[in-house]
């Protein structure tokens, strides 16, 4: 059996599992627009959950609306114990394009949508999906502050940040997870994993495996063939084994991908693999 914390608290409430599902994915091409497969993607849904997932990441941009939508189509009523947890301050125009909107007028707007479309009173946890450089983010977090304080949010996170970003927040409400990208070949973010395991924050890795990186997929690949794995499956369970706080979100629109992003939690890697896997870091 694999050797990692097998859960996290969030907000002192929430005993999550650490293998949560990601559904960006569950939408059209360039996160636009219906999912080819509206079928498979309810039944990837509905399959997470007998999996043990209890943690679902989505966003009111990812579609735009769609992938709510689909969670509450395929899941609601809710099992007992799960968090969906959403993010707003993206406007969408079209296929791959993003605009980032933290306006408290346009989060005001994204916030009543997400808990129309979700069927929820309160969300469990809502993400500031980005700071937004043309309106202060005291007023951003003003209004996330005046949310949960009427009872719509329950807890508060935030996506791409820095750590004084993090501090900043925290003058106006507990910050209980952060989503920054990171992986086992992108480390950009290490100061800010580091202070929020100190600070039992979760830490939520977008983007978990690099890419484009030939050398390390070349290591990747070698100790995932000593276990059988893909080498996106190792590449999650170094996640895992790296930090307690780490909440994985890996999203697939296949049953048969989401399986397999399951088995990660199967895989126990040796102290000589980590090591092997830590090369990665270096330059």
């Amino acid at each position: 059996m694999a050797t990692f914390e097998k859960t996290f608290k969030l907000g002192g409430d929430f005993t999550l599992n650490r293998l949560g599902f990601g559904s960006m994915r569950i939408t059209g091409k360039g996160i636009w627009g219906p999912p080819k497969d509206k079928d498979e993607c309810i039944r990837v849904l509905k399959r997470a959950v007998e999996l043990g997932v209890n943690f679902i990441d989505t966003a009111d941009s990812y579609g735009p609306n769609v992938s709510e939508e689909l969670i509450a189509e395929a899941l609601f009523p809710y099992p007992p114990g799960l968090l969906i947890g959403t993010k707003g301050g993206f406007l969408r125009s079209g296929p791959d394009q993003w605009k980032v909107d933290a306006s408290p007028e346009h989060l005001k707007q994204a916030l009543e949508g997400s808990r129309k479309r979700l069927k929820q009173d309160t969300i469990d946890l809502y993400q500031l999906h980005r700071i937004d450089t043309v309106v202060p983010a005291e007023k951003s977090f003003e209004f996330l502050q005046k949310a949960q304080q009427e009872g719509k949010i329950k807890h508060i996170g935030l996506s791409e940040v820095n750590v004084d970003q993090i501090k900043k927040a925290q003058e106006f409400f507990e910050v209980v997870s952060v989503q920054n990208i990171y992986s086992v070949d992108n480390r950009q973010w290490e100061s800010v994993l580091q202070y929020t395991k100190e600070n039992n924050i979760a830490f939520i890795p977008w983007f978990p495996l690099g890419g484009g990186n030939v050398q390390g997929q070349q290591i990747l690949q070698k100790v995932a063939d000593k276990h059988n794995a893909t080498i996106h499956q190792i590449a999650l369970s170094w996640l895992l084994n790296y930090a307690p706080n780490i909440l994985l979100i890996p999203g697939t629109s296949s049953v048969e991908h989401l399986e397999d992003n399951m088995k990660t939690a199967d895989i126990e890697l040796s102290a000589a693999d980590i090591q092997e896997l830590e090369a990665l870091n270096k330059g």
